[in-house]
């Protein structure tokens, strides 16, 4: 007897329903996509409507063949791939490669892979959306026509290979224009004076005050050591007094259950994971893991969300356990509800959490590989957390006078943790640049009227700092707020500026490399509105539209196209073949004596010997002499590995450090910033491998025809 035929993307989603849905269904895995554009040429007519043509990969053949006579012997179809328009494209080009003619076809979808939702879709399955299907197809055509069409002429202005994308360049741009904050930042000193201060009863333990201003006026900032030196010594002489004390009671309250940009900010801050990292291993987690006794159970919902609704029925097991394990006084009166923030989020969509609160980690953890193991317990603690009650402090402020020939104000604050609440689980962690001052503090009890009696002074020398570079975190934070991408652009992004040697991390930061700066600078010159952010979130604004059946996507593309043929042309007349003119230098061929110019090579700028091409001496670069720090040659994203050296600053006397900067290796004072010295170190170029993976926004770069270079 025929039965009934499920298509889903992945083996391991296809052995979960397999589990569920028993023997009446035969379960098939299409392995992702089975039709795309075709990597040879563009595959999109810009004539007829900007049609696109789709073909077959090779590498999925077989597996389109096999699909195909397993839909011959269905008496229907079932087509559950995810649920998103990625998943609803997939579905659909299913159809089409399958060759589905006369079988009953239903789509059914599902955002937790659990016996209830699994049974609950196949009793109400749906129709294709084809709104969805449309927008990943607009998404895709737009994604082909920037990619296709603006990458070969990076290969005429810089080198091959290269590639620029809708959101690959936009992400491009924002790590480059912070880079380029950092390189024009202008360091400003100033002073922080604190008091250790004390109860006139000795047996009080003492507490720091920070100076604030003159009493009366406005924050007094501190920018010499001279203004600092005077200061200090009227507060030496000064007699101290509380003047105002301030008690509050604050409650804290818990962070919302994950997104996909929040899970993958979180793993980077708390497990240090890659956005890559985390979504392959969230993959794991919701196609289904074997759970001892439970079998092959999906652990959590759908991890391609941008809405942070929870279901109803997950909201009561979750208060349930909550009340069981934490008691009475942890849960609320009633279970907490987030509003979305994320703009065009999806409401259709649930929120990432575990598909049973009551699946502690701990039960788990022995059936987990290590990086499920942390990334559940993630999941879960955040999800739980999320409907705890609040945490509460004792907030107190207190106002202290100091009394000279001039009134001082000076500021000190404490808090104390009377309730735990949500914290007794999970607290959410800071990007560099949200961290603030905390209340450290463990005050004595003061009152207003109070004498002090001073310790000791504090005065303390410190320096602006520039903006912080980019984590994996905060470019993700960062897509997102601005609008540039989706859940499902986040990882593969990023995967894709590293991959093609546009920027490197160093120390868990984001440093744009002389070629993503080239390439970068390239796009800003001739194609401003791709690298626009404004513009890159107006178009996936647009997508979202199209999404809700509210706009056609053929009139988005057409939209979009006229201006970008307009500056194609014209980039294509100045970024025609044409070698950059060599840069003079006075410096001199160590082989043959002639003079040697900088040119610009794949890897960069490089030192040649004019006598080409009968020398063909080639030199790195050396660092500049006028370096401001030895951390100012890194910017372009050059490994900085510190090395100790024998070498002694010939200015000051301290030992040096190699570091590695933008033009190669240098001897560094380790007196900076008060000795900027550094020293020349000439090292061989070293290569790096050539990229051959795919370039940003999940486009592959096109072929060049005709299998010889010119």
């Amino acid at each position: 007897m025929a039965k009934e035929l499920v298509i889903v993307e992945s083996p391991a989603k296809a052995r979960t329903l397999g589990k569920i849905l028993g023997t009446r269904y035969t379960i098939k895995a299409c392995v992702g996509h089975v039709r795309d554009l075709p990597k040879s040429k563009l595959g999109v007519d810009v004539d007829a409507d900007f049609m696109p043509t789709y073909v077959i990969p090779k590498e999925k053949r077989e597996v389109v063949k096999e699909l195909r006579a397993a839909v011959q012997k269905s008496k229907a179809v079932y087509l559950a791939t995810d649920p998103d328009r990625e998943g609803e494209a997939i579905s659909w080009h299913l159809m089409a490669a399958t060759e589905i003619d006369g079988t009953p076809v239903h789509r059914v979808t599902f955002h937790e892979i659990t016996e209830d939702a699994i049974k609950d879709a196949f009793r109400n399955p749906r129709s294709m959306d084809l709104d969805l299907v449309n927008a990943q197809q607009a998404r895709r055509v737009l994604d082909r026509l920037v990619g296709y069409k603006i990458s070969p002429l990076l290969w005429r202005k810089i080198r091959g290979r290269l590639s620029a994308g809708r959101v690959q360049s936009a992400a491009l741009r924002i790590i480059v224009e912070r880079e380029q904050e950092i390189q024009s930042f202008v360091s400003e000193e100033y002073w922080t004076i604190e008091a250790e201060l004390t109860k006139q009863e000795t047996a009080h333990k003492s507490f720091r005050a920070k100076f604030v201003s003159i009493v009366g006026q406005k924050a007094l900032e501190i920018h010499t050591q001279e203004e600092a030196n005077s200061i200090n010594e009227s507060l030496k002489n000064a007699a101290y007094v509380v003047a105002k004390v301030t008690k509050k009671n604050k409650l804290r309250q818990p962070s919302p259950p994950f997104i996909t940009s929040t899970l993958q900010q979180e793993a980077w801050h708390k497990l240090h994971f890659t956005s890559k990292r985390t979504m392959a291993v969230a993959q794991q987690l919701y196609e289904g893991l074997t759970i001892g006794a439970e079998g092959t159970v999906g652990l959590i919902t759908y991890m391609r969300t941008d809405s942070t609704i929870v279901a109803e029925t997950a909201l009561e097991e979750t208060r349930e356990f909550i009340k069981g394990k934490f008691g009475a006084e942890f849960l609320p009166s009633k279970p907490r509800k987030f509003a979305k923030k994320v703009k065009g989020a999806q409401e259709a969509h649930e929120a990432i959490r575990p598909t049973r609160s009551a699946r502690e980690p701990s039960s788990i953890k022995q059936h987990l590989s290590s990086d499920q193991g942390k990334l559940y317990e993630l999941i879960w603690k955040r999800m739980v957390s999320s409907q705890m009650a609040a945490a509460s402090f004792d907030h107190t402020s207190v106002d202290i006078e100091a009394k000279d020939t001039t009134t001082y104000l000076l500021r000190c604050t404490g808090s104390i943790l009377r309730f735990s609440g949500f914290l007794s689980l999970y607290s959410e962690s800071k990007d560099e640049s949200e961290k603030g001052e905390e209340a450290k503090n463990s005050l004595p009890e003061l009152s207003q009227g109070e004498t002090l009696t001073l310790v000791d002074l504090f005065p303390d020398q410190h320096f602006t700092q520039p903006p912080p570079r980019y984590t994996e975190a905060s470019l993700v934070k960062t897509m997102e707020e601005k609008g540039i991408g989706r859940p499902s652009t986040y990882a593969p992004t990023i995967s894709t500026l590293f991959q093609r040697d546009y920027v490197e991390r160093i120390e868990g930061k984001f440093h744009p490399l002389d070629l993503g700066c080239t390439v970068d600078e390239a796009m800003v010159q001739h194609f401003p509105d791709i690298v626009n952010i404004g513009f890159t979130a107006q178009m996936e604004g647009s997508l979202d539209e199209i999404a809700q059946g509210k706009l056609n996507w053929i009139h988005v593309i057409r939209n979009f196209y006229a201006p970008f043929a307009q500056a194609l042309d014209k980039a294509s007349v100045n970024m025609e073949d044409r070698k950059e003119a060599p840069e003079p230098t006075d410096q001199i061929c160590p082989q043959c004596s002639s003079p040697m110019v900088i040119r610009k090579g794949r890897f960069g700028r490089f030192l040649a010997c004019t006598g080409f091409p009968k020398c063909k001496t080639t030199q790195p670069l050396p660092s500049d002499d006028n370096q401001d720090s030895p951390d100012s040659t890194q910017q372009s994203g050059r490994k900085n590995v510190v090395e100790p050296t024998d070498e002694i600053c010939p200015k000051c006397g301290k030992p040096m450090m190699m570091r590695t900067g933008r033009f190669g290796k240098f001897l560094a004072c380790t007196g900076f910033p008060k000795c900027k010295s550094t020293k020349r170190v000439v090292t061989e170029k070293k290569s790096k491998s050539k990229s051959t993976s795919e370039s940003g926004d999940n486009e592959p770069t096109p072929k060049k025809r005709g299998g010889r270079k010119k």
